[in-house]
């Protein structure tokens, strides 16, 4: 997309997407005039979002599904893009095809680069678009309220410096899911640093309306903690030991050890310590709860909120765990992780990443763990 007003000649744009319909019209449509060129690569979308994105002056990527897709390939995909149309870029601004830029965003974002050189990623505020639509649409706005100023990791939207980004090699294609914060880790190793503004930057559309949709999120939530622990072991950058540790302890540890009590106080006739089992349970999990709700009130969100964020994070645990499981099941077995897609996909769409061939990691970027 090449604008002809207020264009940033030092900032190019990728945007990924799949079947987003009208959420990528309001993206494309929040691009222009931000930046000098816009790429939009898409993944095999059935809807017409590629013919929408050229309509709207995106250069265009088509993903090559002959390798399974993920977010991470086709970011590199739009990068590497980028790059040939405009090899002088010094800052790429990456947006989710359900995401929309806030008009302000890019040049805000650009002032923090002035003066740090070792600054890679600056990130802002990602709101949710509706979240008084589903309860899931609302965790996710509470979820995206994260703290401010130096940080460990960023989202799917950030501007990054297109050095650092050269030099940590990009994404990990094969990464289903927490290509972002691997990503920082590896830039951060390298004398990066990433920092949280106070900024509104993006409007996202989660679309979430089932319980099912939040369990599969929280399964792939589960799968990157055990794939950034298989990385990096208890890198103190990403902190996932200590949300497996959470996660089994509270769905596994606590239920387990309940069941044994009561087998055990069975055994013996002791209905007493039955009952005290049982009844023991229910307050571990309530100081759980009010353990989240607090950190959430403190955060300024309100009681609402908070009980929802707390009850949430507290039942994912399960889904977390499955994730984790999932992960060293398939690596134990030598396969491939495949997409975990939580989203409404058509089924055209579904069959195709179906069919993807495995093959071996790469890219053009040579990425290296």
């Amino acid at each position: 997309m090449h604008v002809q007003d207020n264009r940033n000649t030092s900032v190019g744009i990728v945007a990924i997407g799949r079947n987003e319909g009208e959420r990528l019209r309001s993206c494309l449509e929040s691009i222009h005039g931000q930046a000098a060129t816009v790429v939009y690569v898409d993944s095999a979308s059935t809807d017409g979002s590629r013919e929408l994105a050229r309509e709207l002056g995106a250069e265009v990527v088509e993903l090559d599904l002959s390798t399974p897709f993920t977010a991470a390939r086709a970011r590199n995909a739009g990068f590497e893009r980028l790059l040939e149309l405009a090899p002088d870029t010094e800052f790429v601004q990456f947006v989710d095809g359900d995401c929309a830029l806030q008009p302000e965003w890019i040049r805000t974002a650009i002032l923090a680069f002035r003066g740090h050189e070792d600054l890679a990623v600056v990130c802002g505020r990602r709101r949710e678009r509706y979240p008084e639509r589903s309860v899931y649409n609302r965790l996710c706005d509470v979820e995206w309220d994260t703290p401010l100023g130096r940080t460990r990791a960023c989202g799917g939207d950030a501007l990054m410096r297109v050095e650092a980004f050269r030099e940590a090699h990009g994404y990990d294609p094969a990464m289903i899911a927490g290509e972002e914060p691997d990503l920082c880790l590896r830039m951060q190793r390298a004398g990066h640093w990433i920092l949280r503004q106070d900024c509104e930057m993006t409007l996202h559309d989660a679309a979430m309306t089932r319980w099912t949709q939040w369990w599969q999120r929280a399964v792939r939530t589960g799968h990157t903690t055990a794939e950034l622990l298989a990385k990096y072991g208890r890198a103190s950058e990403h902190r996932r030991m200590r949300r497996a540790l959470s996660a089994l302890f509270w769905a596994v540890g606590v239920p387990f050890g309940t069941l044994c009590l009561s087998i055990w106080a069975l055994w013996r006739l002791d209905f007493l310590l039955f009952a005290a089992v049982l009844i023991a349970i229910a307050p571990a999990y309530v100081v759980l709860l009010t353990r989240i709700q607090r950190s959430c009130l403190r955060r300024g969100r309100s009681i609402a909120d908070a009980r929802a964020y707390a009850l949430s994070c507290a039942l994912a645990k399960w889904p977390e765990v499955w994730g984790m499981v999932l992960y060293s099941v398939r690596r134990a077995s030598g396969k491939r992780a495949s997409w975990i897609e939580y989203k409404d996909v058509p089924a055209q769409f579904s069959a195709r990443l179906e069919s993807a061939l495995p093959r071996e990691r790469g890219s053009v970027l040579s990425h290296s763990n």
